[in-house]
Parts: structure tokens; C-alpha cells; sequence
């Protein structure tokens, strides 16, 4: 237990850290200060500077929630499915495709659109010591997940005949690794001057008694505020300023760990811009009712993603007329997202609610020593992205083909696996290669027989690689690799 009060800790420090003290004391907090007397001039120092950073009226709220003492939601709410602007299946469709194209091109030629990257995690659960994104996945050419995004926004680039600025999320974890492993790779080609770093606030966990918790003597356990704190963490930057010096009006939003993404999709700009939409989304069908992806629905009225281990069994297994799933629309973290929207929802006091997710955290013992626990001991606090959804009046949800835009990397194998995604990839770019009239070897599952890959500098998209192509004498020969 800490041993002396207020008074005795307050002597020589200076008047915001005597505030800061108080504070600590005034919300049952005192304990972060029971190794006080065995810690350097230094340490106290870092201490005092982390406890600054806490918002702790924020904490009282999350305490608040896990006592209950919240109001529960007791009312009935209404769920329907949400509308989607389908894969074109005829001429009408693909007309209409078309013309979302041409708006969509002509918006970023004129400057108004930056790709927006969230890239806070660890390659931990790849088995990998470093920022995620410098994780190597390219199934012939091992480029890393960096290279592979910062090579698709250079060919949009060099494209569409502007610079298209790219802002990157990190960490508090991450942030320095990730800046040096641009610098060190030559930021890819790209012009440094458009490739914007920032992180995103940390919030602290709590244990099941609402304390929070040490994991050093001069430490606070912290963790990012979850991916809806991109829109705060543009915010607070000033990245949505620098944005809005330049013209850039929409930023193409997408997560790191995704092989296929198409960064600065014009088919899909193009539709959100003749919605007025302040906040779009990609979705794919669910593969099948129990797969564990979010689902857009409008629930009370408003666009939301249903988490699945909310979606109850009967709405999970229910079906259309045609047959298909009723909530189908599954969430995959791509979107568009105006920069006049990220100020509305940052800038008078942040909106989006947090969730809380029962984790396991490390901590100090009164007796000092770390504990790294075997099953969840703590409350992590957390805020999504697509909750925002609820605060565009028209939202446009675009359905895509999984097999062209969608391979995460997530797990260290099986599903969503660094082999899962390059046998996306091979199969991806095998597409394009029979498109061109290249014979591929497929597999008994129909899976190319051998790696293959296509560099972005080399073609964006199967239209400009057939075109390439022509005339071409391409062979397969173990293996295929295309570079610019």
C-alpha cells in the first residue's frame, strides 16, 4: 500500500504536478504511487509526465461503466439490412459504375483526395518484432506490407498526374520504428514532404476493481484508443489542417494488414461524392452465417455495424426471398471519410462511444515483481471507426468482390495468414495473367500452382496490365514477378 499522503508527496514538486497529485488522490488512484520512495529523480519524473497525459474524468466514466452504474439500454431497438450499391450485373449497373468512375478520377486529379493508413500494431501474433507493416509478405518479391501500399499510392500517383498525400497512424509503440524504416527504404519513391506520421492518443486499461494498472514502478499501462480514435488522433495532429491547406477533401481510409486493398478507388469515390456522403464503406458477402465480421444494418434508423457476437442466431442464420443472408454485408475497414466529417466529429468534443473488451495485461505485484497473465485480467477501453456511420445522413456501402480487394494478415497461420494472403495474391495476379492470355498451372482447388506477382509500378489494375501485356511473350517459369 502507499504509505504517506498528499502533503508529503506535493514537497518540492511544482505547482501542475501537485495539481496532478491531488487529482490522483481525489479518484482512488493513489496507489500508482506505492513505489514512489524507491524511484529516481528521473522516474518520478516519467511517472508525473504519463500521469499528465491521463484524462481522468474519462476514467471515472469507464469506471462508472463496469460498476454498472451507466443506465442499461432497456430499449427495443428495430434492425433492418442495409442497402448496398451492388457488383454491376448488366449494362445498367456498369453504366452507372462508369460514370462513378469518371467523378471519382476527375477528384483526384484535381488534388482532393489523400490515402489515410491505419498502422498501429505489432507483427506479435505473426511471431514478427516489429511494426506490422514492415512484415514481409510479397510471394515472389518478399516486400513488405509498407512497400506493397506505398508502391499502389506512387502508381495512383504517377496515374492521375498529381501527389496524393498519404497520412500514416502509428503508435505510441510503433511510431519510431516506422519512421525509420521509411527513412531507411528511401520512403519507397514517394516524396517524403507527402507522407504525414502521427499517433494516436493512449488511454489507460483498468482491473476488475476500476484501478489502473502498473506494469513498471514508473509506469502506467496504456493501450491505443482503438481504430475510431483515427479520427481524434487527425485531429489533434493538425493532419485534417495540413489536409485542408492542400484541397484534399476525402481520404481513402484502410488498415495496414490487407494485401489487396485498392487504395484511392475512384469507382468508389465517385459514388460517395454524388451521395454528399461524409462517411463511406466497402462490404463483402459473408462467406457463411457464423463468420466473424461485423455486419452493416440499420439499426433505429441509423447505419451500423452489428458486431457478430452481437448479432443474435436467428438474425445471423436469417435469409431473403433470394435465398441469400438477410445480414450478409460484411464490414472489412475500408472507407472513405470527408475531411470536413473528421473535424465535425473531433472538434466539439469527441463522439464515438467506447467499447470495452476483457484482455490480458501485464502488472506490478505490491511486491514489484511483473506478471504477464495467463487468461484476461483487465478492462480495455476501445472506440471503432465505423460508429461514425451513424452521424453521415448518406452513407454509401459499396459491395466488392473478396478475391480482388480483401486478404488480411492477422494470424500466424490458417486463416487470414501470411500464406492465406499470398496465395490470394497469386491468385489475384494470376486473373490478370490469364486476362492477357497467359496459361497459369492451377492447383486441384483451383489455386495458382506457383507464387506470382505483379508490382503496382508495373500495372495498377488488370485493364492496364493486359495492356502491357500485348505483344508480350510472357512464360511461367517456377515462379512470375513484374516490376516496373
Amino acid at each position: 500500500m502507499y504509505r504517506h499522503g498528499v502533503d508529503s508527496m506535493i514537497h518540492g514538486r511544482t505547482p501542475d504536478e501537485k495539481r496532478l497529485i491531488q487529482t490522483v488522490h481525489d479518484h482512488g488512484q493513489e496507489h500508482l504511487f506505492r513505489f514512489w520512495d524507491s524511484l529516481s529523480g528521473k522516474e518520478k519524473d516519467a511517472l508525473m509526465r504519463q500521469i499528465g497525459t491521463i484524462d481522468f474524468e474519462l476514467v471515472a466514466a469507464h469506471r462508472r461503466l463496469l460498476s454498472g452504474a451507466e443506465e442499461a439500454d432497456t430499449a427495443v431497438h428495430t434492425l433492418d439490412p442495409a442497402p448496398c450499391i451492388p457488383i454491376p450485373r448488366d449494362e445498367a449497373g456498369r453504366k452507372r459504375e462508369r460514370r462513378a468512375r469518371e467523378i471519382g478520377e476527375e477528384a483526384i486529379r484535381a488534388g482532393k483526395v489523400a490515402a489515410f493508413l491505419v498502422a498501429g500494431g505489432q507483427g506479435t501474433r505473426l511471431g514478427f518484432d516489429g511494426p506490422k507493416g514492415c512484415f514481409p509478405v510479397g510471394p515472389v518479391s518478399g516486400k513488405t506490407l509498407f512497400q506493397m501500399h506505398a508502391e499502389k499510392i506512387l502508381a495512383a500517383s504517377r496515374r492521375y498526374g498529381v501527389t496524393i498525400p498519404w497520412a500514416i497512424m502509428t503508435s505510441e509503440t510503433n511510431d519510431a520504428a516506422t519512421r525509420e524504416f521509411f527513412q531507411e527504404h528511401g520512403w519507397f519513391g514517394l516524396d517524403p514532404g507527402s507522407v504525414i506520421f502521427f499517433s494516436q492518443r493512449m488511454i489507460p486499461a483498468l482491473d476488475g476493481e476500476g484501478r489502473l494498472i502498473l506494469d513498471g514502478r514508473d509506469h502506467i499501462f496504456m493501450n491505443p484508443n482503438g481504430h475510431g480514435g483515427s479520427l481524434l488522433a487527425l485531429y489533434e495532429s493538425g493532419t485534417i489542417g495540413r489536409f485542408e491547406a492542400r484541397g484534399v477533401e476525402i481520404l481513402s481510409y484502410f488498415q495496414v494488414d490487407n494485401v489487396l486493398i485498392r487504395i484511392v478507388d475512384p469507382v468508389f469515390i465517385g459514388y460517395h461524392i454524388q451521395a454528399g456522403a461524409g462517411m463511406s464503406s466497402k462490404m463483402v458477402q459473408k462467406s457463411h452465417p457464423g463468420e466473424k465480421v461485423g455486419v452493416f444494418g440499420i439499426r433505429d434508423g441509423k447505419l451500423n455495424v452489428i458486431e457478430y457476437s452481437d448479432l443474435s442466431p436467428e438474425d445471423a442464420e436469417a435469409r431473403l426471398p433470394d435465398g441469400s443472408l438477410k445480414y450478409g454485408s460484411g464490414s472489412i475497414a475500408i472507407h472513405l471519410i470527408d475531411t470536413k466529417f473528421v473535424r465535425a466529429e473531433a472538434e466539439d468534443g469527441f463522439r464515438l462511444p467506447y467499447h470495452t473488451a476483457f484482455k490480458k495485461v501485464p502488472y506490478l505485484t505490491d511486491s514489484g515483481d511483473l506478471v504477464d497473465p495467463d487468461t484476461p485480467n483487465a478492462f480495455k477501453f476501445e472506440t471503432f471507426v465505423f460508429d461514425a456511420l451513424a452521424d453521415t445522413s448518406s452513407p454509401v456501402i459499396m459491395e466488392i468482390v473478396r478475391e480482388h480487394e480483401f486478404s488480411p494478415v492477422k494470424n500466424a497461420a490458417g486463416e487470414d495468414s501470411p500464406a492465406t494472403a499470398r496465395r490470394d495474391l497469386s491468385n489475384y495476379y494470376g486473373g490478370w495473367l490469364e486476362a492477357a492470355g497467359v496459361p497459369v498451372p492451377r492447383d486441384a482447388a483451383g489455386n495458382a500452382a506457383v507464387p506470382l506477382e505483379i508490382s503496382p509500378l508495373f500495372a495498377l489494375d488488370r485493364e492496364e496490365f493486359t495492356a502491357k501485356a500485348a505483344g508480350r511473350e510472357l512464360t511461367i517459369n517456377g515462379s512470375l514477378y513484374l516490376e516496373e
